[in-house]
């Protein structure tokens, strides 16, 4: 079964950089405002939560089929991080086809920017170089508008699907 490691990727002004757990501190600060949680739950995680959160991301999936895949993302211009990306990447059938759902989050304090909407794109461009990559998908809150629209500009489009209160996206690729 083929795996997926996150590379770094680049867009026009931003770093989509392999998580590492020494970004904890920044991403506590980056992440830190409670309204982030509106649609997700939860509230914000401090340094110390994020590094252990962080520790067993980047230790990998403990089911060698299944890729998780974390960025954070890096503002080239203000030399700061802003948010992550994540996909999780597990195979679709016996034949070596792939799945991969998609998250991103953004600190309030740079959304509005288009920062989300850059991002994904990016990630979607990144999952969709990949021949094994059929499909990706995204669990979207049916009142977060916002997501909903970074969703559709990266591509995917909504299904009658649910799951935990969510709509699914997806796109499928042609290969």
């Amino acid at each position: 079964m083929p795996t997926v490691h996150a590379q770094e990727i680049s867009t026009a002004r931003l770093d989509l950089v392999p998580l590492r757990v020494e970004h904890a501190d920044e991403m506590a600060v980056a992440l830190s405002d409670p309204a982030l949680h509106t649609f997700i739950g939860g509230s914000p995680d401090d340094a110390q939560a994020l590094r252990a959160r962080y520790r067993r991301m980047t230790a990998g999936s403990p089911d060698p089929a299944v890729s998780w895949c974390n960025w954070v993302l890096r503002l080239r211009d203000e030399k700061c991080l802003a948010g992550t990306v994540q996909a999780t990447v597990v195979p679709a059938g016996s034949d070596g086809e792939l799945v991969a759902e998609i998250a991103w989050v953004v600190g309030t304090p740079w959304q509005g920017r288009g920062i989300a909407v850059e991002a994904a794109r990016a990630l979607v461009a990144w999952l969709a170089g990949n021949p094994a990559v059929r499909g990706i998908i995204a669990h979207v809150h049916p009142d977060h508008r916002a997501s909903a629209a970074v969703a559709g500009a990266a591509g995917l489009t909504p299904t009658d699907a649910w799951q935990d209160g969510e709509v699914k996206w997806q796109r499928t690729l042609v290969r």
